[in-house]
């Protein structure tokens, strides 16, 4: 089994077990997730503008190396303590691996083939995924009725959300769909491995893991760059003020502030329950469309909204299915 092979400290295993995750969220979660959302969410305004001039994968590696330098600058400055020796760094890797680099390349590759509002259905899978593999790894988050209605609902809510433009693509590609499912297990194994870290600081899991996703990155960058295609490093500086903009709120606030969200999320709530971002993620990408492009609400869009919040109800205890035990 993939979780149970990871050498994980002593400690770091006593800190996991003895941490209680409850099935019902906290205010404060419920606030951290929607927060959480809607910058995920807004994401997509920052990367529009900064891909105009900027091509994807070094625009990602960009967003990841420039929150890491953050998260390692303000913590020098601020006298946060963030202690990594070298027996960390596989780990850390392995974690910036598949949050980040992984999930981001196939998710970026398979748009290139299938819409875009495909793989938002496709990568609403992670909840699911995530509560399968609870399930195996975990002890105190375990399959319930009331989760497998809400993984259901959540997911159909998205489907509606983005209406049938989503499945207007060419029929037959059946790849782009495998990796985006992919992406969607690679995502959930994050989940469960940033919940088998709970020895770390929140801090600490945020600078490690992109620090990680941006080592990574650097061989992928010199492998696959192609001038014709390509960015050298020398033409940043005709990048656009506006652009620079983009690429510093994608990284700062998009990254280095919603990785720190993220981590002390699935802390507090639970990797199943913090997993759920990935339905409200193209919620609020259509919501914040509506507020500040002037997109019209249609009622798929209501609809698919409605079924994503009775499902972020349901998984979070806040409704019971059947009578309540005493």
């Amino acid at each position: 089994m993939f979780l149970s092979i990871l050498k994980v400290p002593k400690s770091m295993s006593q800190a996991s077990a003895s941490a209680t995750t409850s099935n019902q969220m906290s205010l404060l979660s419920w606030f951290l997730l929607l927060l959480l959302g809607c910058l995920w969410g807004g994401a997509f305004f920052s990367a529009k503008i900064a891909v105009s001039q900027i091509p994807a994968l070094p625009l990602v590696f960009l967003r990841v190396f420039i929150a890491s330098i953050a998260l390692w600058a303000y913590a020098a400055v601020a006298g946060i303590a963030v202690r990594l020796t070298y027996r960390d760094i596989p780990i850390f890797l392995l974690l910036g691996l598949i949050n980040n680099v992984l999930p981001f390349s196939l998710l970026f590759w398979s748009q290139q083939y299938i819409p875009s509002g495909l793989a938002a259905v496709l990568n609403a899978f992670t909840p699911i995924f995530t509560m399968l593999l609870a399930q195996i790894a975990t002890s105190d988050e375990r399959l319930s009725v009331a989760k497998v209605v809400a993984a259901i609902l959540g997911l159909g809510g998205v489907a509606v959300l983005v209406g049938q433009d989503a499945f207007a693509g060419e029929a037959g590609v059946f790849l782009p769909q495998v990796l985006c499912l992919t992406a969607a297990l690679s995502y959930a194994f994050a989940f469960m491995l940033a919940k088998r870290m709970q020895g770390y600081s929140t801090y600490t899991l945020a600078a490690g893991q992109l620090t990680g996703a941006s080592v990574l990155l650097i061989p992928v960058l010199f492998i696959s760059w192609n001038p014709g295609q390509s960015i050298a490093l020398v033409e940043l500086a005709s990048v656009s003020s506006g652009v620079w903009v983009a690429v510093g709120a994608l990284a700062l606030v998009c990254t280095a502030a919603c990785y720190l969200i993220y981590f002390k999320l699935i802390r507090d709530a639970g990797s199943t329950n913090a997993s759920l971002v990935t339905l409200i993620v193209p919620l609020s990408a259509i919501l914040l469309g509506y507020v500040f492009l002037g997109e019209k609400l249609q009622v798929n869009h209501w609809i698919g909204g409605a079924l994503i919040f009775t499902a972020l109800l349901l998984i979070s205890g806040r409704i019971k299915l059947g009578r309540n035990r005493a």
